[in-house]
Parts: structure tokens; C-alpha cells; sequence
């Protein structure tokens, strides 16, 4: 397993325009609630949850939510163009976006778009990722890592170190917040998708590891701080009693599932539109 230290967001060229991408700095939403967003025909809100499985969206002035698998269908044939959190084909995601969020804004929109990232991902996904939402023509890209935006989906308190696990489909992720941003992380390609040949003590194994890996250096206090107030679980597993049971006894702690884990980080990318508003009026 690949272990590496994860920081904050960062400014990413988009080569299309005046259109940037940024980790943002948000404010936290309620459990249940997408935000309000002003009402800008010309500049509207549109947040993205980008899995490897399923794709998830919310625009705004909209209650529900876009929940589809990921896939595109360039012939006769289905394909997977995100897979094990990075995505492999930059033109079919673009299809895939186009087909869930093409006709939900004006003609001449040019919205602010807010994706999840696995964390950890490197500048080929964000590139990526870019080439494939300019079929929406953003004004703005907000990129936020996915465990820090299931932190803001669940208005967590941030003033104090938190451990979050994102269980997906197809990758699992853990990162320590310190202040609100990703003091370190590790991933591993290995989620509920490969409990039908793997054992979920597999997965929770492999899951603890990574939590214990961190355990070293500087952030130590920080790590130990946020076990005894117990990690946050959000995607898929977080729906799997044996898969938190087994992760709570493993670290020894608490284990939180995250309010409507699933979507946990639509809400938090939706959150982070909200730094935008001032300047989409």
C-alpha cells in the first residue's frame, strides 16, 4: 500500500478561459439541507459528487437529487469512464455530464460548479476532470476533496481534529482534518464493491491500517485527539453495520456514520458554493 501525506487544495489551471479551479474554504451545512443559493440565471450552482459507481448531482432551486450510475455509452457498449476513483476517460465523463446535467441551465449559463476529488489525486484527475465538466461551460470550478466535503455535508465541528473515512464503491479513504483542511491521508483501491469476493474484514483491516499508518511524527496528538472523538464515516460502508461495528471494535473508538452517508459529500460540494456567492451576483 502506497502511503502519502495529503494537503490542502490548491489552485489548478483549467485552461478554458476565465474559469479556475480552487480548493475552497466553506462555512458547514445541516445534515438535510442542500444550501440556498442566490437566484442567477446567468451563473447558477450546480455540485457534483463524481464516484467511481454512481454519480450524484444537485443544481440549484432543485430539492432532489441526480443519482445515476457512472457510466457512458460511446457505441454498442457500456463503459466506466471513472474507475478506482480516478477518472480514465476524460471525453466519456464529459458524455455522462452532459446527458445527467445538460438541459438543468439556461442556454447561455455559465455555471459555478462545485466536484468531489478522492483525495490524493493527482493534477492528470483534476486535469481530467476539467476537460470533462467544460461541457457545462463552468464559470467556476470549485474542487473539494471528497473526506473534507463529507465533514461540511454533516456540519461537523471543525475547530477540533477530526478522522474521516470515506468507504466507496471502489476506493476507500481516510484523512486526518486539523483546522478544517487534510493534515494526511491514505487511500486504498478497495470498497464495497469487492465485498462480494472479499471479506468485509478485509476491507476494515486494510481500513484500520491506514488509520494506524498516521500514527506518527507531528500529528500524533492530533490523531489520537480524533479518535477519542471518534471518526466520521461517510460514503456506502457507512450504510454497512458490520463494516462500522467491525471498524469501531479494530481502532478501538466510537464510530459515527454520517446522516445519509451516501450523499454526504454532494452536500458538502454543495456547501462550498456558497463561497462563491459574492462573486456570482
Amino acid at each position: 500500500m502506497n502511503h502519502q501525506v495529503a494537503g490542502g487544495g490548491a489552485v489548478l489551471p483549467t485552461g478554458r478561459g476565465d474559469a479556475t479551479v480552487a480548493g475552497s474554504e466553506s462555512a458547514m451545512l445541516s445534515a438535510h439541507r442542500f444550501p440556498a443559493w442566490p437566484v442567477c440565471r446567468r451563473c447558477p450552482g450546480i455540485a457534483i459528487d463524481l464516484g467511481s459507481a454512481r454519480t450524484r448531482a444537485w443544481t440549484q432551486g432543485r430539492r432532489s437529487v441526480i443519482d445515476a450510475p457512472t457510466v457512458t455509452f460511446p457505441g454498442r457498449g457500456l463503459t466506466h469512464p471513472v474507475q478506482r476513483g480516478t477518472i480514465v476517460d476524460a471525453d466519456g465523463t464529459g458524455r455522462l455530464l452532459e446527458r445527467l446535467l445538460g438541459g438543468r441551465t439556461p442556454r447561455l449559463a455559465r455555471p459555478v460548479v462545485a466536484i468531489t476529488t478522492p483525495v490524493l489525486s493527482d493534477r492528470r484527475h483534476h486535469t481530467a476532470a476539467v476537460e470533462a465538466l467544460g461541457v457545462l461551460r463552468p464559470r467556476t470550478v470549485l474542487s473539494v476533496e471528497s473526506v473534507r466535503a463529507i465533514a461540511l455535508g454533516v456540519r461537523a465541528d471543525l475547530s477540533r481534529p477530526l478522522l474521516v473515512v470515506d468507504i466507496g464503491a471502489h476506493i476507500t479513504e481516510v484523512a486526518l482534518l486539523v483546522d478544517g483542511a487534510v493534515s494526511a491521508a491514505r487511500r486504498t483501491a478497495l470498497g464495497t464493491s469487492d465485498l462480494d469476493t472479499t471479506p468485509s474484514r478485509e476491507l476494515v483491516a486494510q481500513t484500520a491500517a491506514m488509520v494506524t499508518g498516521m500514527l506518527h511524527g507531528s500529528r500524533v496528538p492530533y490523531l489520537v485527539e480524533a479518535l477519542e472523538r471518534g471518526p466520521l464515516v461517510g460514503g456506502g460502508g457507512a450504510l454497512r453495520p458490520e463494516v462500522t461495528y467491525q471498524l469501531s471494535v479494530r481502532l478501538n473508538t466510537c464510530v459515527r456514520p454520517a446522516p445519509q452517508p451516501h450523499i454526504a459529500a454532494l452536500r458538502g460540494a454543495a456547501e462550498a458554493l456558497r463561497s462563491t456567492r459574492s462573486h456570482h451576483h
